[in-house]
């Protein structure tokens, strides 16, 4: 069975989601915890997570992902930056634990802004250590970039050294974002055999629990993140059903990022419901 679903918005609660991905052919969807341009977060109605959680035993869905707020840098040069991003990822985790347990949460690693990766890393190991220490129960997710600036974690060897790093790394995963990683330079539409076999050798693939799967406006190696819609894009299609239907793949759940509104989501849902093999 193919466990797809969108990004959705919040602002109308959390049942609302559910029912909207049901209406969108899915069975799991992505969602933001707080503005993602922002910090403000929606207080959560406890009745309507509750809801929620109900709708998805019901309807047997697959892991949420929370995503956090593209405002938060885990590897900045200043120091109030990184505290900033460790409180609003500390608030996250207390809300999902509490309102969302079946979700993950994924964040950006972050740009080490000039001091180079090396510091950049250690900046976000010392977040996360900070984090798992508190013992939650939520796995939260590393995501691939696609290697703009000075981001972290554009090579599988840098979120290898994350998380080789962390004192407990039990509830660290990755969250592979097939337009990032074909940006930075991993040939997934050639040699997707060739990526995954990298993937298992430098961070193994029992650590990868979630799939942004988006085309690319931009070409191969090109270190730009542009989303497309599905199979109007530089991977293209016939790519994407290689993906969807890899042994190493299909049983996760993949989520998509793609520029649309709620009607494209829903074909392309059904475009890939028809193109995985059960």
């Amino acid at each position: 069975m193919l466990h797809i679903g969108s990004h959705l918005s919040s602002s109308k609660g959390y049942r609302h989601m559910g029912e909207e991905a049901l209406l969108l052919g899915a069975d799991t969807f992505q969602f933001f915890t707080r503005n993602p341009r922002g910090s403000k977060a929606k207080s959560v109605d406890p009745g309507d997570a509750a809801a929620l959680r109900r709708l998805a035993e019901e309807k047997n869905f697959a892991p949420l992902l929370a995503h956090a707020p593209y405002t938060l840098n885990a590897c900045a040069a200043a120091e109030e930056m990184r505290a900033f991003a460790l409180s609003i990822m500390r608030e996250d985790l207390a809300v999902l634990e509490t309102h969302v347990p079946q979700a993950m949460y994924n964040f950006h690693p972050g740009n080490h802004v000039g001091q180079g990766s090396e510091a950049g890393i250690g900046h976000i190991v010392h977040l996360l250590n900070a984090l798992l220490r508190e013992g939650r129960s939520t796995v939260i997710l590393l995501e691939t970039m696609s290697g703009k600036g000075t981001e972290i974690g554009w090579r599988f060897e840098e979120l290898a050294e994350i998380i080789g790093s962390l004192d407990d790394a039990a509830r660290v995963g990755v969250c592979l974002d097939t337009c990032h990683v074909h940006a930075a330079g991993y040939d997934i539409v050639n040699d997707l055999d060739g990526v995954l076999r990298e993937f298992d050798s430098r961070i193994g693939l029992g650590r990868l629990r979630a799939v942004h799967l988006n085309d690319s406006m931009m070409p191969f190696a090109s270190r730009k993140d542009r989303h497309a819609r599905i199979g109007e894009g530089s991977i293209g299609l016939e790519a994407i059903t290689r993906i969807i239907n890899h042994p190493a793949l299909r049983s996760l759940p993949f989520y998509l990022e793609t520029p649309n509104e709620q009607p494209g989501y829903a074909q392309e849902i059904a475009l890939l419901r028809a193109a995985f093999h059960d």
